[in-house]
Formats: structure tokens, C-alpha cells, sequence
């Protein structure tokens, strides 16, 4: 059994299974930034909820942008396991070649999935905190990538500028001119990140002169994808099988 946890800017996801096609996953918030003894009781929690799954775990993966959280986290966690923990970064050795000594661990981590998991050239679009996009080669290679504010940056950069403007449920409002203040804004959060996303995708895919599996993941990605016929598939677990992927890899080969 794997467990999983990739530390992000604004959330936190766990999963845990048997190998990266099998997994439970669930999410807390990343910030206000915990320490070790707070994340300690976070798990004592978790294993009281996942326990018999928590007892088989022989492994533990770490993905994160989130430095000075990834050691308190590991510290934590230690309590409880007795695994080596592993923690990957873009260095960590895997059948993707990228050419960035600044590559996150999450792009790296969607890479590798998409590499492993689909055939041919694959365009990886993550919604989250920042809204990325990234080309990998069918031999592997990964090919540039494409960074932008994500939906929920956007949305709260527009709220907090705004004297009249409140927070909204995100989907999609039935009409795209909308009609009060909250489908107006519907329309534009969610209509306009579509329109910018699709012509990503139609520029990348010039681009690269060729066609491309288009996948999405991230927190939003369920509402976008059935929007459009330009995204393949939505997996909100891509980037946690790409890190249960870098385990089983490199643990192989030991």
C-alpha cells in the first residue's frame, strides 16, 4: 500500500492504495501553514478513518511546492511509519526528460503520468492555484509549458478589488449574458477561462504539428472538460498517480 501527499500552494491531497491506478484521496487546506505536532494529529485522524488501509502502508511518496511545509510534514509522519519516506522532486529519475532546473514536482509529477498512462504527445492541464498547461513528446520529453493565474486566484484577485463583487459558486450559468450580478460572473470566470484554455490548446497543438491527448486535472477540472470537446479526459487524480508512479519506479529499482 502507497501513501501519497502532494503539498500545494493551496491544498494539501492525500491518497493511498495499492498501486497508482487505485487510490482514495482526500484533501485539507495548506494554509495557515501547521507544524509538526499539528500535522501529527491531522494523521491521527486520518488513521482513525482509513485504518486498516493506514496499517498496510509499506510505502510513502512526497510531492511539493511548498518547501519549508515538506520536512514538518515528513517529521509527522514519522511517527507513525516505519517505511523509508521518498520524497521526489524534478531530479528523481523516471522515463520523462525535461530541460528545466525549475520544474515543480506537481508539472514533473503530470508528466510522468501522462507519459506512462497515454500513447503518443499529450498536453497536461492542471487547474489549480496557478492554471498550467504542459506538452510532452510520445517518446517523453517534455516540451515547454504554459504558466496562468487559475481560476480561483483570478476570482479572488477580482473579489478583493471589488467594492460590490461577492465570492460565487463556480459553474457554468445557464446563459452566457448574465442576468444579475452572480451568472454575470459565472460567465465570466467560467466561460472566459474556457475560451483561454481551448485556445491554448489549439495554439500547442500547432505548436507541435501533431495531434495531442488532451487531459485535465486539478480541483476545477470537472467542471471545464464537459464544456468542451477539447479536453480528452478529467482526472483529479493525475498528479497523485504521477507521484505513486515516481515511488514505483525508483522502489523497482532498488
Amino acid at each position: 500500500m502507497i501513501l501519497a501527499i502532494n503539498i500545494g500552494n493551496s491544498n494539501i491531497r492525500f491518497a493511498i492504495g495499492e498501486n497508482h491506478m487505485d487510490l482514495t484521496s482526500w484533501t485539507i487546506n495548506t494554509k495557515p501553514f501547521k507544524t509538526t505536532d499539528e500535522f501529527y494529529f491531522i494523521f491521527k485522524s486520518m488513521y482513525e478513518q482509513y485504518e486498516t488501509k493506514m496499517k498496510a502502508i509499506t510505502g510513502i511518496v512526497i510531492g511539493s511546492v511548498v518547501p519549508h511545509q515538506t520536512g514538518i510534514i515528513a517529521k509527522a509522519l514519522e511517527r507513525f511509519h516505519p517505511p523509508k519516506i521518498m520524497i521526489v522532486d524534478r531530479t528523481t529519475s523516471s522515463n520523462v526528460v525535461h530541460h528545466s532546473n525549475q520544474m515543480g514536482t506537481d508539472l514533473y509529477a503530470n508528466a510522468v503520468a501522462g507519459h506512462e498512462l497515454y500513447k503518443g504527445s499529450k498536453l497536461i492541464i492542471d487547474f489549480g492555484t496557478a492554471l498550467t498547461v504542459t506538452g510532452i513528446s510520445e517518446a517523453g520529453e517534455v516540451l515547454g509549458v504554459i504558466i496562468a493565474p487559475g481560476v480561483i486566484t483570478a476570482l479572488k484577485a477580482l473579489i478583493g478589488n471589488t467594492a460590490q463583487l461577492p465570492d460565487i459558486e463556480l459553474k457554468e450559468p445557464e446563459r452566457v449574458l448574465g442576468q444579475d450580478t452572480v451568472t454575470c460572473m459565472q460567465s465570466g470566470m467560467v466561460y472566459g477561462y474556457l475560451g483561454m484554455v481551448e485556445g491554448f490548446i489549439d495554439r500547442a497543438k500547432k505548436e507541435l504539428d501533431t495531434e495531442a491527448t488532451v487531459i485535465s486535472t486539478g480541483g476545477l477540472g470537472h467542471i471545464f472538460q464537459p464544456l468542451t470537446d477539447k479536453i480528452d479526459t478529467d482526472d483529479k487524480l493525475h498528479t497523485m498517480r504521477g507521484l505513486c508512479l515516481l515511488y514505483e519506479l525508483n522502489n523497482n529499482k532498488s
